[in-house]
């Protein structure tokens, strides 16, 4: 599992963020003035890449936060198989399969080539970048 600390106050909307032990990309920052006596918090909205369940984190700007290092990686569609499609990748020749997204289902075929990303050992179909 390969991630990175970083201060909440480094966070961007559209990067990524570990909630809940599952990577999540954020989808919404709102920070708070400090206080007489306190420091400014952060909210970060976050919704799950894998899972697709949204996750808020409120914390002190200056709080350390997990970063999950994400892979984007290229490869071609081998077969269709129901609801799975079988990925080979294009550096690694490493054949796997993986869940077709609803978005990709209609646009998916043998031969095409697809862009995935692997984050915390999971992988997952992201677009096609060559029909």
């Amino acid at each position: 599992m390969s991630k990175k600390v970083v201060e909440v106050k480094t966070l961007k909307v559209g990067k990524y963020v570990i909630l809940g032990g599952e990577a999540s990309k954020i989808v919404g920052i709102q920070t708070s003035s400090p206080g007489k006596h306190g420091a400014a918090k952060a909210r970060v909205d976050a919704v799950g890449i894998f899972d697709k369940q949204k996750r808020t984190l409120v914390k002190p700007v200056d709080a350390k936060v997990d970063v999950p290092m994400i892979d984007k990686r290229a490869a071609q569609v081998l077969a269709l198989m129901g609801e799975n499609v079988q990925l080979m990748d294009l550096e690694s020749y490493e054949t796997f399969d993986v869940p077709i997204p609803e978005d990709l289902k209609n646009d998916l075929a043998e031969g095409v080539e697809v862009g995935y990303i692997i984050a915390m050992g999971h992988k997952k179909l992201m677009r096609i970048t060559k029909k």
